[in-house]
This record gives structure tokens, C-alpha cells and sequence, in this order.
């Protein structure tokens, strides 16, 4: 992979290569991107999807929403740091082709932007709830019904296939989705496979997979454009990844990490007296004692603590990148930034903590059992209304839950494949409360 290739500015559509040097400097394509995303309306549902504290009402608690921005500014301050140095190392890129260091910060922050713009309600139990229904609820039925391939995309839905889905789907008139660039694309795209075959290996490509049947196509033609290395000799689509995913990565990594943690401080989860003493190793160099033992308010003390935390970690990270640039580039990389770490150890312990004290907490627990059913009963029922109405055999009930559908869901002129990935794209671009609200009404109950 080479980085002339990697930065590029095509879109979707585009017969012509698109050329740094000939930019707007006042608003470049990458900037484009990030505008792009932050006015689209799936971006807009994240400000009440749940990011630790399922529908809470807690006003500090995080949201995807919050949580995205957060990744996407430290996303931005790597791009930028990691984008210094690839100039200075690749001085062509900027003395022939009209790179900056800026561009890199651009890529990573829009990328970081959209990460979990095709999360499901209610956290990754969401995702675990989709899936759920098809291996082993109602919609079990659909196993012999569909290709391998495309069962596997819906009993292993993932948020990371939607999002791909949700920024590059044709809709009526809108070609291409939200056309962003493909080098944004290629950065976003943390597992670039299809769902089969499942590859149990090492390699963090293989973790999940990144795209649906229905965007293969899509994906493949990026993938060609921007030179990512292909890692399949047997036919199915699977690529490295575009070297700007692991700052990205990293961003989600550093901010779910330290900031999760914050807010089991903040909501009485994990006891204040764990902060200093889990953080010590990321801000002895950099913290002053007499600042911290000033700040009266226990939101202040952590704030500091968060900020300080955080910086350490986008300058290891950075420089993990760089040092392994070579390998990053072949394809040989095989594990996240902050695997690299000499932080690891720190890292693994406030997460372990995280998980025992919030994760798991009570409220939780109950929030995403009772998220379970309320996406299962969602799917059961639109599922059947929509198949009824592809056979002509929907009830009067049916016609009338259809109605309640967006019209671009209520498509049937489609294969099932369609009609049930599209149902759960659905369910998936819903927020926590219009989850809740719409299992209330298919319930009858009053609202």
C-alpha cells in the first residue's frame, strides 16, 4: 500500500481522479466529509443511543453521540500528529502531490465521526439482540431460506456493516449515499470482510467482519481504489486495513477507556479513590500535584485527570504508528495500537474495572434484557408485515404497521434478503426512546 494511493479524494460516482493540489484549501474534501456526516440525520439519532448507561437520565452519562464527537476530536489530534510525521518522512507527498499534515487529521476525525453511526439500541447487547432473533428466535426460519452468506450477515449483525451501509447505500435520487470520500471510507472500515468465511485467527482484521452481501460491491471497488492489501486466495473479499483505522481505532480505544471510567466515577459506580490510583502510570509526568490537590469539586479533579490521561496515550499511540509504519503498510500489523502499548497493563485494569462496576452493574443488566425483547418484538412484527405484504397476504394489522414504517423501508419489490436486512437496518437506526416508544404502540399499550 502506498500513501498517494490511501489519501484519495475520489467518490462515489467520480470518472475523474480527484487531486489534492487542485483543493479549495478553505473547505477540503475531507472537511466536506465530516460536514457531510454531522448534518445526516442517522448521525443526529446517536444524541439518545446508549453508549455505557443504557437510557439513562443521567445528564453526564455519555451518549454515542457525545462519546463520537469525543473520538472524533481525539481522532484529530492522532491524524494530525501521525500526519507530521509521514510528511516529513514522505516529503513527495506534500512537495509533488499537495498533502499537509491537516489532511490526516481530516481523515481520522470524520472517519472517528461516523464509527458508531450504525449501532443499534441499547449498546452492543443491540447488535447481540438482531442476532439473537435469528439464530435462535422466531427468526429462525430464515436459515434455509437464504445463502450462507447472507444468514451469516443477520445472525452476526454488526454495527460496523450498517454504518458502511448507512454512508455509501443508493437511496431514491441519492446516489452513493452520503458520497464521502474513499479515503475516509477506507479508514472507517475497522474489519474490511465480508461475514464468511469466519476466520479464527490472531489477526484483528478477522475479529468481525465490515460489510453486508448487499455492499460488497461497493466495498470492493474502494478497497481497488485505494490500494488496500487483499488477503484472500480463496475468491471471498477480505483486505488489510487502510493504515488510518488504527488511529481511528485508537481514538475509540483511549476515549471508551478512560472516559468510561469517568463515568462510573461521576455516577457513584466506581469510588474516586480508584481514579489517581488506576491513572498514576499515564499522568505522573505530566501531572502538577498542587493544580490537582486545588480543585475543590470531585467532576474537577477527575476532568484534569481525563485530559491528562488521555493526552499520554494519543503520544504513545502516535508513536507506536510510526514505528510501525513499514509493517502497517504490508499488511503485517496484526493487532490494535494500544496492544502496542507500554500502557497495556494500566489499560487492562481500568477496563477490568469498568466491566465489573458498570458494565455489569444492575442497571445495565436489566436495561438490556429489556432491550432483548423490545427489538425482537419489533422485528416479529414488520418482518411479517412486509412479507405479507411482498405475498399479498397482509392483514388489515399489517397495512396498517406498515404506515408507521419510513418509506424507504417498506420496499417488497426486493429479494427477502433485502426485505429482512432492510428490517433490521430498521430497528438498528432507531434510538433508545424510539425503541421504547414504538414497542409500546405494536403493544397497544398507552403511551
Amino acid at each position: 500500500m502506498n500513501w498517494e494511493q490511501l489519501l484519495s479524494l475520489r467518490r462515489q460516482g467520480d470518472v475523474n481522479k480527484r487531486l489534492r493540489n487542485e483543493q479549495d484549501e478553505t473547505r477540503l474534501g475531507f472537511d466536506v466529509d465530516y460536514d457531510r456526516i454531522i448534518f445526516s440525520s442517522a448521525f443526529r439519532s446517536l444524541q439518545d443511543k446508549t453508549q455505557v448507561i443504557p437510557l439513562s437520565k443521567t445528564d453526564f452519562v455519555h451518549t454515542r453521540l457525545t462519546h463520537s464527537l469525543e473520538v472524533s476530536v481525539v481522532g484529530r489530534s492522532l491524524g494530525r500528529l501521525a500526519g507530521k510525521k509521514i510528511i516529513e518522512k514522505h516529503p513527495y507527498l506534500k512537495e509533488i502531490h499537495g498533502y499537509q499534515f491537516n489532511d490526516f487529521g481530516g481523515i481520522v476525525a470524520a472517519a472517528a465521526l461516523a464509527h458508531d453511526i450504525g449501532n443499534p439500541p441499547f449498546g452492543h447487547s443491540g447488535e447481540k439482540a438482531i442476532g439473537e432473533y435469528f439464530k435462535t428466535g422466531n427468526g429462525i426460519k430464515f436459515k434455509e431460506l437464504l445463502s450462507e452468506e447472507e444468514y451469516q450477515d443477520i445472525i452476526d449483525f454488526e454495527g460496523n456493516a450498517n454504518g458502511f451501509r448507512l454512508l455509501t447505500q443508493d437511496r431514491a435520487g441519492v446516489s452513493g449515499g452520503l458520497r464521502l470520500s474513499n479515503a475516509t471510507l477506507g479508514a472507517f472500515m475497522k474489519y474490511p470482510k465480508e461475514s464468511l468465511p469466519k476466520k479464527p485467527t490472531n489477526h484483528i482484521c478477522d475479529k468481525k467482519f465490515g460489510f453486508f452481501q448487499s455492499e460488497k460491491h461497493i466495498f470492493k471497488e474502494i478497497a481497488e481504489d485505494l490500494g488496500l492489501h487483499s488477503r484472500s486466495d480463496d475468491g471471498t473479499i477480505s483486505f488489510g486495513r487502510h493504515p488510518l483505522t488504527f488511529l481511528v481505532e485508537a481514538a475509540d480505544d483511549i476515549c471508551y477507556t478512560i472516559i468510561d471510567f469517568e463515568d462510573g466515577i461521576n455516577l457513584g459506580l466506581i469510588s474516586e479513590d480508584y481514579a489517581l490510583e488506576y491513572l498514576i502510570k499515564l499522568v505522573k509526568d505530566t501531572i502538577n500535584t498542587k493544580k490537582y490537590n486545588s480543585l475543590e469539586y470531585m467532576e474537577d479533579r477527575l476532568s484534569y485527570l481525563r485530559a491528562l490521561a488521555i493526552n499520554t496515550l494519543i503520544q504513545d499511540a502516535v508513536a507506536i504508528f510510526i514505528e510501525h509504519e513499514e509493517s502497517i503498510l504490508n499488511g503485517t500489523f496484526e493487532v490494535s495500537l494500544l496492544d502496542k502499548s507500554k500502557f497495556k497493563a494500566q489499560i487492562e485494569d481500568i477496563i477490568s474495572l469498568s466491566v465489573q462496576k458498570i458494565y455489569q452493574s444492575q442497571e445495565v443488566l436489566e436495561k438490556e434484557i429489556a432491550g432483548y425483547t423490545i427489538i425482537s418484538d419489533i422485528l416479529d412484527v414488520y418482518i411479517d408485515a412486509l412479507i405479507g405484504k411482498k405475498n399479498n397476504t397482509a392483514s388489515n394489522y399489517h397495512k396498517l404497521i406498515l404506515r408507521t414504517l419510513p418509506g424507504f423501508y417498506q420496499a417488497t419489490n426486493v429479494s427477502l434478503y433485502q426485505i429482512v436486512l432492510n428490517t433490521c437496518c430498521y430497528v438498528a437506526s432507531l434510538s433508545d426512546s424510539a425503541a421504547v416508544h414504538m414497542h409500546n404502540k405494536i403493544k397497544g399499550k398507552t403511551l
